[in-house]
């Protein structure tokens, strides 16, 4: 067996980023939200290639032969509490068929990577309170909760 029979994660490049929309829509339905933006894979090649200083990280689960199983994406935030920045695990998902098998813990270990370079030493995330599996899987990571409630307000245009 040699390396192009197994799986791998890795930096995304701008042809993966169809895929990419495509695995954020099933994200989305699977989290019970709102679709992503229309053109999302334009408006990630424009964060991710288009940009000086990209705030964007995203990491893609590959298969052998090719086809993205998952993705993984983060930006570095900073905590006022703490007087630091964090690096900000806004999603991360595998198709269902893909979990169990390593892939989770190793696109976690790319965002711990990617934390490592921008010399940051926390990632913080957000799931489902419903999301009895992904909780169970940041549990035997050790990773800790903080119990709150993520809000979202609109912004109108003035």
């Amino acid at each position: 067996m040699n390396a192009t029979d197994l799986p791998r994660v890795r930096p995304a490049v701008p042809a993966d980023l169809p895929a990419v929309a495509v695995l954020a829509a099933e994200h989305a339905a699977y989290e019970r939200a709102a679709p992503p933006a229309d053109a999302l894979a334009q408006l990630l090649v424009g964060e991710l290639f288009e940009r000086a200083e990209p705030r964007l990280s995203c990491l893609v689960a590959e298969l052998p032969g090719g086809a993205l199983a998952g993705y993984a994406t983060c930006t570095e935030e900073f905590s006022t509490w703490q007087g630091r920045p964090y690096l900000h695990l806004d999603c991360l998902y595998l198709r269902d068929e893909h979990r169990g098998l390593g892939l989770g813990a190793r696109l976690i270990d790319a965002v711990l990577a990617e934390a490592r370079a921008r010399q940051l030493d926390e990632v913080q995330w957000n799931t489902p309170a419903w999301n009895e599996g992904a909780i169970r899987f940041y549990d035997r990571l050790g990773a800790t909760r903080k119990e709150k409630q993520r809000y979202s307000l609109a912004v109108e245009p003035a």
